[in-house]
């Protein structure tokens, strides 16, 4: 694995490994070189200064001659006493002091033997570490001493050790969402990763150690090859950014493809997450089993649950098993009655029950591709307590694949948007997870779609739809039409009865429709409710396109469903709903504003929609903003909602107005959600933006929104001015050349019932918004409604725009596109 173009201003050993691609030659020889230094340093330094009574150990990764190029250097410097290490603090600081100076950047620990054999809750990295311990320099005789000691402390706690390393290990597997398959993994910390191999070879160490000796771990050929692939991941990222980076970001990956000659970067990552699975199942199998005898009381007294078990499965310490594995050799659908199991009782096969699964793969696919009434089975499957953890257990196992080869091909697929965090077949199990998660939900909107589920009588269908929404990726076309087809052959496959066929065949067809329509469509325009409305058709299939819409958009990343849009899907299929059975009467709206003299004042010449999208109550604040704006002509006011924050103000109207409130938004780093301006006859206008603030910058800092007042007041009398504001925000950090996003500006006349659609997407920047609608005021139209998304690097702003008035002509269309996508280009 060579590469081309390499650096030439690294230290030699680094340019040698980029020259071959010899990762475990380059970690021996980095560690072989770091002794050197270390024990000279110290026989200048240290030893001379203390005499006996010291020992030098490397441990950890160090111990383990595994010293990536920007690794920390884990050196135990062991005392005999402690009033020898209070002594020698000084010739301490100044051996380290010339280890930093000479480029190593050092994680050093000072201990007694005594303290070296204590079980550490709060520090368990110090009792792991020693398991890798060796000794450098120094005491041999005091090594001699801990080394002796070290097997019997480890065999006496071990059941200590192995809680608190699998404490640790449950915690970090939790901050990624307990999975590998991220697309830009760290290949150090990630579930699969690095530590997950060295969790391996410590539990495998535990459980050998006896009385008398420390016992070596002997991984697998296969779990070395993995090792091997990573650990050469590791070495390039450090050498690429020369320090201690480990994420597998979007472009090392391309830089990886092009250097070592892989142009196909989906196909190389399809190899790591292969590695970082073999990692992450032994791992997990290693964890299980250590738990398993560390806590076999335990395990006796829960295993109650061994009731459920019956003539073909038993259950053993949480897990089930067969009880004939031969079984399966004859009659394959055991492994779908075993899922069955699973689903219904939410316990997992033992490893050894999913192996032997996993090994009949090829006769199962034999079995299973044929056309056969399947579906009977699977239905039950999908409509089980616990069917996501059955399904996720069928994909580890391949029984998936062998039963619906469909959706082989997006296994491990990578596909680019900066907007999923996940692989495409991690996506969609995690959209189950996120369905059957909904039956908990008590808080927010969610209450409201756990309530529309529990109205769901068969969700098979549902789940089938969500398994089969993304099986067209990767085809090199929009996927939607490639998903239908392989939705339908599967279905038609399994003897799906015709009205769940046509069912599932509708939703994975339909299933961005409402996601689009909150994206680039003003909800509150009646044709938005009647297009959606038109093509959802009736009430029964848009309960359950709400549903999968929820399950497929919380999927994409864990941060994407916020309470806003969960409160905006379920407005959305509120007025839907309305919209199908004929209770939307938004025509019905009186053209004349009733009421009071200063209502009609106030309220003639906004559009209609203002009326169908403000209670009287938000009507009543607003005329009061409006008296509020009298002294000065104009008025602001900020409050927080549930789920974001809103700005609302009262103002003179004048070119730029509401290009300005964007942009002093921006500035203070609030992220714009939607926003709408409304003007009367009496040139007053009123303009609401709703905004997230992702650093809770108001929520932790009070002044800032009296700060943030204050200055939308001076941008709103011109005594500020918005561009110099957004001078001083930070540039965000460019996708790689490959992942660049092109300007695209589209018009549209017939989707607004009373003005034009701009949607544009580009490259996100700070102050985008600002120059988007300064630019369409400058060609003399008006900002009627302005919807916002941000997908990681790539914005989406969906303007409603007017012009005297009316619809944009085709002639001002094109002289203000040209202008928007000169103004999108980066900057």
């Amino acid at each position: 694995m060579t590469v081309a173009n390499q650096p030439s201003n690294l230290p030699p050993l680094q340019q040698e490994f980029l020259a071959t691609g010899d990762a475990m030659t380059f970690l021996a020889e980095r560690s072989a070189q770091v002794d050197r230094l270390v024990l000279e340093t110290a026989g200048e330094l240290l030893l001379p200064r203390t005499g006996t009574g010291l020992a030098l150990l490397a441990v950890g990764g160090y111990g383990r001659r595994q010293l990536f190029p920007y690794s920390d250097i884990d050196l135990l410097l062991l005392f005999e006493s402690e009033r020898l290490m209070a002594s020698s603090k000084d010739a301490i600081s100044a051996f380290l002091q010339k280890l930093w100076d000479a480029g190593l950047r050092m994680s050093h620990s000072v201990r007694t033997p005594a303290e070296c054999t204590e079980v550490h809750d709060r520090n368990t990295e110090l009792n792991v570490s020693l398991l890798d311990q060796r000794f450098l320099g120094g005491d041999r005789n005091l090594y001699a001493t801990l080394a002796a000691k070290l097997p019997r402390f480890v065999h006496a706690n071990r059941d200590a050790l192995v809680r608190n390393l699998a404490q640790l290990t449950r915690e970090r597997h939790s901050k990624f969402t307990d999975t590998f398959y991220h697309l830009e993994p760290n290949v150090k910390d990630t579930p699969g990763g690095l530590r997950d191999y060295q969790l391996v070879c410590w539990l495998e160490q535990l459980r050998q150690t006896d009385a008398t000796r420390l016992a070596m771990a002997e991984p697998s050929q296969e779990l070395r090859d993995a090792f091997h692939f990573l650990a050469r991941l590791r070495c390039y990222l450090h050498c690429q950014s020369g320090r201690d980076n480990n994420s597998l970001t979007f472009d090392a990956q391309d830089l990886i493809a092009e250097q070592w000659r892989r142009p196909d970067t989906a196909h190389w990552m399809r190899d790591y997450y292969r590695h970082a699975r073999t990692i992450y199942r032994s791992a997990t199998r290693a964890l299980e089993a250590c738990e398993g005898e560390a806590n076999s009381l335990f395990a006796q007294l829960r295993d109650w649950r061994s009731r459920i078990a019956n003539a073909e499965f038993s259950v053993h310490r949480e897990r089930v098993h067969f009880r004939a594995p031969q079984q399966l050799d004859t009659e394959p659908e055991l492994a779908l009655r075993l899922y069955e199991f699973v689903a219904r009782h939410g316990m997992r096969p033992s490893e050894e029950t999913a192996q032997r699964v996993e090994s009949r793969q090829a006769k199962l696919r034999d079995r299973f591709s044929l056309p056969q009434p399947l579906w009977p089975a699977l239905q039950s499957i999908l409509g089980l307590p616990h069917a996501p953890l059955a399904v996720r257990g069928m994909h580890e196992a391949g029984l998936l694949t062998a039963i619906f080869p469909e959706l082989e091909h997006i296994e491990c697929l990578v596909v680019r948007d900066f907007y999923h965090r996940y692989t495409v077949d991690e996506h969609t199990l995690v959209t189950l997870q996120n369905l059957w998660s909904l039956r908990d939900a008590n808080e927010g909107p969610l209450r409201s779609f756990r309530d529309l589920l529990a109205e769901v009588k068969d969700p098979g269908p549902l789940a089938f739809a969500l398994l089969f929404h993304d099986a067209g990726k990767g085809t090199g076309e929009d996927h939607v039409g490639p998903s239908v087809r392989a939705t339908v052959e599967a279905a038609m496959r399994i003897r799906m009865p015709e009205a769940d066929r046509e069912t599932v065949s509708f939703l994975v067809r339909r299933h961005l429709t409402l996601s689009n329509a909150m994206q680039s469509r003003d909800l509150f325009d009646p044709k938005t409710l009647v297009d959606v409305a038109h093509q959802v058709e009736t009430v029964e299939r848009l309960r359950l396109l709400t549903l999968m819409t929820y399950a497929d958009m919380s999927a994409v990343n864990p941060t994407v469903m916020t309470p806003w849009r969960a409160e905006q899907l379920w407005q959305l299929y509120l007025m839907v709903y309305n919209e199908l059975t004929r209770e939307l009467e938004a025509e019905r709206i009186e053209a004349v504003p009733a009421g009071p003299a200063d209502r009609v004042a106030f309220l003639q010449g906004f559009p209609t929609r203002y009326l169908r999208t403000h209670s009287e109550a938000e009507i009543s604040a607003h005329m009061a903003l409006k008296e509020r704006a009298r002294p000065k002509g104009l008025a602001v006011d900020i409050r927080k909602l549930e789920s974001a924050w809103e700005l609302t103000l009262v103002a003179i109207d004048r070119p730029g107005l509401f290009a300005s409130m964007a942009g002093t938004l921006a500035s203070f780093g609030m992220n714009i959600l939607k926003a709408e301006a409304f003007a009367n006859r009496q040139n007053l206008v009123l303009d609401t933006f709703t905004f997230a603030d992702p650093a809770r910058t108001l929520d932790l800092n009070p002044s800032e929104l009296d700060r943030l007042h204050a200055v939308l007041e001076k941008v709103l009398a011109g005594r500020v001015h918005a561009v110099d504001l957004l001078k001083n925000r930070p540039k965000p950090p460019l996708p790689s050349r490959k992942s660049r996003i092109p300007a695209r500006i589209n018009f549209d006349n017939v989707a607004g019932q009373t003005a034009s659609l701009i949607e544009i997407t580009a490259e996100d920047r700070p102050g985008l918004l600002y120059d988007l609608a300064t630019t369409i005021t400058n060609h003399g139209c008006n900002i009627e409604v302005v919807l916002i998304d941000t997908q990681a690097h790539k914005a989406i702003d969906v303007f409603y725009v007017t012009a005297e008035g009316a619809k944009l002509a085709a002639e001002k269309q094109q002289r203000l596109g040209e202008s928007l996508t000169a103004v999108c280009q980066p900057k």
